[in-house]
């Protein structure tokens, strides 16, 4: 995603380069610097500063740290009790909603997407 962490400084210093390479490995989330430089953006904002991106980017696709929906709603299935509630939080947002969903009708979970600054009680 590109978002935060040491990979800022790097991209920050290496990102206006020609001859420098960027290689992303697995999905990059929609609205995330990642995204952006994925997608083809010319320019791009790291730490509040425009920046020219010159540098040549690759995405490595299919390889991924996370798992996927089938893996969660396995994961899910294991539980001897149902939780008080689950907080889909990660994710684009109709991904979100779709998993969210498929926790309510699957196992009869009280599942919800969080939004941003929308208070929740626990």
């Amino acid at each position: 995603m590109a978002d935060a962490g040491r990979i800022k400084h790097h991209l920050r210093h290496n990102i206006w380069r020609e001859g420098a390479s960027i290689v992303f490995v697995g999905f990059q989330a929609q609205g995330t610097l990642g995204r952006k430089i994925v997608e083809g953006a010319k320019r791009v904002r790291i730490f509040g500063e425009e920046v020219a991106v010159a540098a040549d980017v690759y995405t490595i696709g299919g390889l991924s740290a996370h798992a996927d929906r089938d893996d969660l709603l396995a994961w899910a299935g294991g539980f001897r009790s149902k939780p008080g509630r689950a907080f889909v939080a990660h994710g684009e947002e109709s991904v979100s909603l779709g998993f969210a969903g498929a926790l309510r009708e699957r196992f009869g979970w009280d599942a919800d997407v969080p939004y941003p600054g929308r208070p929740i009680e626990l």
